[in-house]
């Protein structure tokens, strides 16, 4: 049974929706289903542009024969050769062996690898080319690294359609809805939008920005992606969330706070510092990262201008949960953030030094201010630090320059002594003596080293 809509008059989407597969890429949560585009063109020639993923295949191929309706398929445009918009490449080769691949190069090679064959009548296109489809003229960009190396997408000079690949794709099936103007922007695509860039195209700004430049250059009146609604109208809308998106630029001055807890003393740090930013009036959002999936917390990192990230110290590391969450953040390459500490060691603190390494690894992240630091949970008194750090990012959030904090500065200072390095207990002297052993694991001396 078909299911398909009209983009134009010539021009039809026969992609299909899954609602039943729980993760996107296997990582990336999508409760509310995921959308695979494919468009078929009745020119004097006929074109598909794109397949599908092979979980919607079934209905993708009665879609494609529907519209069809006999004629033979002439081309098939192939933008980009990830198994979501390609599993069915194969297959079709099968069904339609009169159809001309139209690809670049790298393509080819992809499509080797993926489907272990050769594809017969294939039409390789460089930069700028064009082909006629009789009413219709197509011209090629490359777009390497929207995602993979080898993406490109066309552009129809006719009726000034560009057909983007993954860029200006979202989350989320379509569930009837085709048209980006059928939905409500801030409310149903504009979260999962940012996080199918910043998860799936994130790391690539530059890729991006130069496929931005390219676009710029033509006259677009539709987009057409290959998740998502299609944009016919108010294209400003996700133009100008990419670029901010691609420029790594915040969209909103305010604090994300993510935290990760083992016995609730990092949390409550972490809802009284929320408190005390928005009794400042300050933009706060937290998320736990033991629970939330990184997927959701990563887009909100891009989505925010200052982050706070707080964590347990464990096993002499950062809390598993948070030093997976900052090494995908670093994966995604964010940049341009002003960024605060909460650490957490009950005996030997050391998750702030860390997670301060693994943000200077990332370009142009500034810590404000040293870690707030706890021994299991806040001490009496110690609110006063949180109310310190709360300041110092509320005045940067509004572009302020803070007053200088002497007390929080002070409970920097590294205390003196020794730490064992098989269970992380601190003997706090100048010297070690030559005959101790460890309290908690029996460790001799020789196993200690000086606290850094």
């Amino acid at each position: 049974m078909y299911c398909v809509r009209s983009v134009t008059k010539d021009l039809f989407w026969i992609g299909a929706n899954d609602l039943q597969k729980p993760f996107f890429e296997a990582v990336h949560p999508v409760p509310r289903g995921m959308s695979y585009n494919s468009y078929l063109l009745l020119d004097e020639k006929t074109v598909l542009f794109d397949t599908v993923d092979r979980s919607v295949q079934a209905q993708f191929f009665d879609n494609l024969e529907h519209v069809l309706d006999g004629r033979k398929l002439d081309y098939v445009f192939v933008h980009h050769m990830e198994p979501d918009h390609a599993a069915t490449l194969g297959d079709l080769m099968l069904r339609h062996p009169e159809a001309h691949i139209v690809c670049n190069g790298r393509i080819v090679n992809l499509i080797r690898q993926f489907h272990c064959t050769d594809p017969n009548n294939t039409i390789l296109v460089k930069e700028g080319e064009s082909i006629s489809t009789g009413r219709h003229t197509f011209t090629f960009y490359n777009a390497p690294m929207v995602h993979w190396p080898e993406v490109m997408v066309s552009y129809d000079s006719t009726d000034k359609l560009l057909f983007s690949a993954d860029a200006f794709g979202t989350f989320g099936a379509l569930n009837g809805h085709l048209f980006s103007d059928e939905f409500d922007f801030n409310h149903d695509l504009l979260d999962e939008a940012r996080r199918y860039y910043t998860n799936i195209v994130g790391k690539y700004g530059p890729q991006v920005t130069a496929l931005l430049k390219k676009a710029a250059g033509l006259d677009i009146q539709m987009l057409l992606p290959l998740h998502g609604p299609v944009w016919r109208n108010n294209l400003e809308l996700i133009l100008d969330k990419y670029s901010k998106w691609a420029a790594y630029e915040p969209e909103v001055n305010g604090v994300l706070i993510a935290f990760s807890s083992v016995y609730g003393g990092t949390e409550a740090a972490a809802n009284i510092l929320a408190c005390r930013l928005v009794e400042r009036g300050i933009p706060v959002d937290m998320y736990d990262v033991s629970v939330t999936s990184t997927s959701v917390v990563l887009a909100q990192c891009f989505k925010y201008s200052h982050l706070v990230f707080a964590a347990t110290t464990y096993n002499n590391g950062i809390f598993v949960s948070m030093e997976n969450f900052l090494q995908d953040l670093a994966h995604h390459n964010l940049q341009h953030r002003k960024v605060a500490l909460i650490q957490n060691g009950s005996w030997a603190p050391a998750s702030g030094k860390l997670m301060a390494d693994l943000l200077g690894g990332m370009k142009d992240m500034e810590i404000l201010s040293a870690p707030v630091t706890l021994k299991s949970t806040l001490a009496p008194g110690q609110d006063s630090e949180l109310e310190a750090l709360a300041e110092t990012l509320a005045a940067s959030v509004r572009g302020e320059t803070p007053q200088t904090q002497e007390e929080p500065a002070a409970q920097t200072k590294k205390p003196r002594g020794f730490v064992c390095k098989v269970c992380g207990f601190i003997y706090e002297s100048d010297t070690l003596p030559d005959d101790f052993r460890c309290p908690l694991c029996g460790r001799p001396a020789s196993d200690f080293k000086p606290l850094d």
